[in-house]
């Protein structure tokens, strides 16, 4: 088993259990695992024990984040900056897709992928020859979802150096440049993947805050849709982003994923 599995499930079973203060080795008896292993897999991971990392998880925490952002992460958009955040809009240029390019589903164009694992499970990167497009992670079978997505493009497995740069970044090495993104999306879409990249690591916000920055109080439904479907997970944190009472909901890529990085993030935020 891969350590993101084994750390997704210990997640899984911290929130099973209602993040009740239970020893390491009552976790680690429910988990089939040795307490010294579980207690050697997380330091490897996190640094921390499984209940110090069940307060990253918890509905407290999560309100408490949200009372703190409620002007900050306001303040960061209008700003342009992402402040505190390790990658953000800094180091990030977007370019969209060309409207023919986005309805006509990559006909003529040239996507080529590859594959790595990262600390939340294995991840494919797609690009084009002006930035990359996609990051998705899977549990099987990455191609299927890629090809989903653009179903007349060319797909090629072969890594770029825009694919180097995203995998460092998983490793958390900075940038020497600009991540170039190539994205399909429409206006809205666009707006609304920018806005995500502006709330800092470790922070949340809300469906209806990102739509009343946006200057649309009435379109949180509609920014949730976007959110949904954005391209790029993780560089684009749409992780970062919650109900308004600070609960979990839908991730395309599965909600223990979303609870892994998320706690991940807080712990890093709250080490540093």
């Amino acid at each position: 088993m891969d350590h993101y599995t084994s750390i997704k499930n210990v997640v899984e079973h911290i929130v099973e259990n209602k993040l009740s203060s239970r020893s390491l080795d009552e976790i680690a008896e429910s988990m089939q695992m040795s307490p010294g292993h579980l207690q050697k897999l997380f330091t490897k991971w996190v640094g921390i024990s499984p209940k110090q990392f069940g307060r990253y998880l918890s509905l407290e925490y999560a309100k408490e984040l949200l009372r703190e952002n409620q002007n900050s992460i306001q303040a960061t958009i209008r700003s342009g900056l992402s402040s505190g955040g390790r990658l953000h809009d800094l180091f990030v240029d977007i370019e969209a897709m060309t409207p023919g390019e986005y309805q006509n589903r990559g006909e003529n164009l040239t996507i080529r992928y590859s594959t790595f694992d990262t600390k939340f499970g294995p991840c494919l990167v797609a690009s084009t020859d002006r930035g990359v497009c996609n990051i998705l992670f899977f549990e099987e079978d990455g191609v299927r979802e890629l090809r989903a997505r653009w179903p007349r493009a060319t797909l090629m497995e072969e890594a770029q150096l825009s694919h180097e740069q995203v995998k460092n970044y998983f490793l958390n090495i900075a940038p020497e440049s600009k991540i170039k993104l190539h994205l399909a999306g429409t206006n809205f879409q666009i707006k609304v993947w920018e806005a995500l990249l502006s709330i800092p690591e470790g922070n949340i916000s809300t469906y209806g805050e990102i739509a009343k920055q946006l200057g649309h109080p009435d379109m949180s439904r509609a920014v949730g849709t976007a959110i949904g479907d954005n391209p790029v997970g993780y560089i684009i944190p749409c992780h970062r982003v919650l109900k308004s009472t600070g609960q979990i909901s839908g991730y395309r890529w599965g909600v223990p994923r979303k609870r892994v990085m998320l706690a991940y993030e807080a712990m890093q935020k709250g080490e540093a």
